[in-house]
């Protein structure tokens, strides 16, 4: 398995939860501490900071090592990975329905029109 596929397994797995899809989400906008991202959730500063983690590792956010304030931002690189991976099956679903198309249309171009009772009569 090559470094990109690893990536994009671990960036799809961090994202199949919905907390961190709302993390990201909220990132999106403005980057954030922990102790702001974790405001709007019942659960732990521990456990919003281990979801982030996840979002770390995957590479989807990044933390400032520099700053006191230490924000969370989104990296938005990572992205460009997911869009190639998912438009490179789009186009395959996409020539896979073109050539549905055509052949229907060649099966429909070579049937007859049947005749109903009261054309035939």
């Amino acid at each position: 398995m090559d470094d990109s596929t690893d990536q994009l397994n671990r960036v799809f797995a961090a994202l199949a939860d919905p907390t961190r899809r709302d993390l990201v989400a909220r990132l999106a906008g403005a980057d954030a501490t922990v102790g702001e991202l974790a405001e709007p959730y019942d659960m732990s500063l521990q456990a919003i900071s281990k979801h982030v983690k996840v979002l770390q590792d995957a590479g989807l956010v990044t933390r400032s090592k520099n700053a006191q304030r230490r924000p969370v931002h989104l990296d938005v690189e990572v992205f460009d990975l997911m869009t190639k991976w998912i438009e490179r099956y789009r186009r395959k679903a996409e020539e896979r329905y073109q050539r549905l198309d055509a052949l229907l249309g060649r099966l429909a171009g070579d049937e007859e029109p049947e005749q109903t009772p009261r054309e035939a009569g």
